[in-house]
């Protein structure tokens, strides 16, 4: 029996290693080629006009459409703005026959490292019809030409975008550990989900799905695979994202005198702007660990609607301790834990993080999910300081980064998307 467990969660693993975060662009060169006549396109600068037809386009082709408050959320109301000299792109579009056939956004935000305030730029949600596809590179050079910013990201890259941005001589994030841990909560749901994904014979399916949840059930029993509570006398309370008050301001002051790392802002308008996310349907919760009185440590759960399809995750969006405190940021993992099964959620994932976080999470044997490529990419205006960026101990990466957590949660609604 031990034995057939081993293969079934090797099976479970690598097929889960394998999967790449769905993407209908998973591939830029996935769609036939244009057999006939293709109307020219012309690249241009989005205008807050272009919503609704970026809106239609990101539905045809299965990404998560925006709404209206969203986009005044990202490029009117977004607190990182105030910091640009000059005002910035909304994005730009690809327009044929009057038509908008491709798109890529432009997301502000500011890091701090070394003592100075950085502005950087995030490109997001680029999407191109299939018989335009090939001037997709021309959206990234927009991108990539713009010279009034300090740092240029991408990171939720998929394979292909990855080599366009290496043409334009930016660099994978130098953190090779940039993967995803995770924990399973559920092991019956997650079998099942998992099950789904390899498309078995539904009576092969069913079989198997029993066997997979009884050996991954049992190979975490037997190995212990999740955050346990230990002695410790921080205070972990949750509060909302609104809740976000002074004393993580005080926080903050204190982690930017503290570290030497790039860090995205985290002062607390910029919290409450990034996790406020019109129409999200999922539930994001911040909990906070106290000592005396004192904010030592935070952690960001988001987590699924309980009415998504398949698998239902949560993910740390962020965590962050005073001096990387190891036992305040395994206070906040087993807070992280407790709150992802009251959430209803299948399996908890921490993604990325520095070393001094995943040494921390790794104490609970949890499983490993590696990328078939780097997903984050970066490159600074500046060569001195895209040297410096060179350097893995400069990065404090996580899905607090880029766009990766800026999105609504959608649930069963993401089913009508692309119909």
């Amino acid at each position: 029996m031990a034995s057939l467990e081993k293969k079934i969660i090797t099976a479970i693993l690598g097929k889960i290693r394998a999967r790449r975060d769905d993407s209908p662009n998973g591939s830029l060169d996935q769609y036939p080629r244009p057999t006939g006549a293709v109307a020219p396109a012309r690249l241009r600068e989005a205008t807050f006009s272009d919503f609704q037809a970026v809106h239609n386009l990101k539905r045809r082709w299965g990404l998560i459409p925006d709404s209206f408050e969203n986009w005044q959320r990202l490029w009117r109301d977004n607190p990182a703005l105030k910091h640009f000299e000059q005002s910035l792109p909304i994005g730009w579009v690809l327009e044929a026959g009057g038509r908008v056939v491709g798109y890529l956004g432009n997301v502000a935000s500011t890091y701090r490292f070394g003592g100075r305030t950085l502005t950087a730029v995030t490109g997001h949600a680029l999407v191109v019809e299939p018989d335009h596809r090939a001037l997709s590179f021309t959206l990234n050079g927009a991108f990539y030409r713009q010279k009034t910013v300090d740092l240029q990201l991408s990171t939720t890259s998929i394979e292909v975008v990855g080599k366009i941005a290496r043409i334009f001589k930016s660099d994978p994030l130098p953190q090779p550990d940039y993967e995803v841990l995770f924990w399973v909560i559920k092991s019956q749901p997650f079998a099942r989900g998992v099950m789904e994904k390899l498309q078995l014979r539904p009576a092969l399916s069913s079989f198997v799905g029993v066997l997979a949840s009884l050996a991954v059930g049992t190979d975490k029993i037997v190995r212990r695979r999740w955050p346990r509570k230990h002695s410790s006398s921080l205070e972990v309370k949750e509060i909302s994202v609104a809740q976000i008050g002074p004393d993580f301001q005080a926080f903050w002051t204190e982690k930017l005198n503290e570290s030497a790392q790039l860090l995205a802002d985290r002062s607390p308008a910029a919290l409450r702007w990034h996790f406020e996310t019109p129409g999200d349907r999922g539930t994001t919760r911040v909990l906070c660990g106290y000592s005396s009185g004192a904010l030592l440590g935070y952690a960001v759960v988001r987590s699924d609607p309980t009415d998504t399809p398949g698998l239902r995750r949560s993910i740390i969006a962020d965590m962050i301790a005073r001096k990387d405190n190891p036992e305040v940021l395994a206070a906040l993992c087993v807070a992280a834990y407790d709150q992802a099964k009251q959430a209803g959620s299948h399996i908890l994932e921490v993604l990325g993080f520095p070393q001094t976080v995943r040494s921390v999470c790794s104490r609970w044997n949890p499983y490993l999910r590696k990328y078939p490529a780097c997903p984050f990419y970066y490159k600074a205006v500046d060569p001195l300081l895209h040297k410096q960026l060179a350097d893995a101990s400069a990065w404090y990466a996580s899905p607090f980064d880029g766009d990766t957590t800026l999105m609504p949660l959608l649930g069963n609604m993401l089913g009508s998307i692309g119909e």
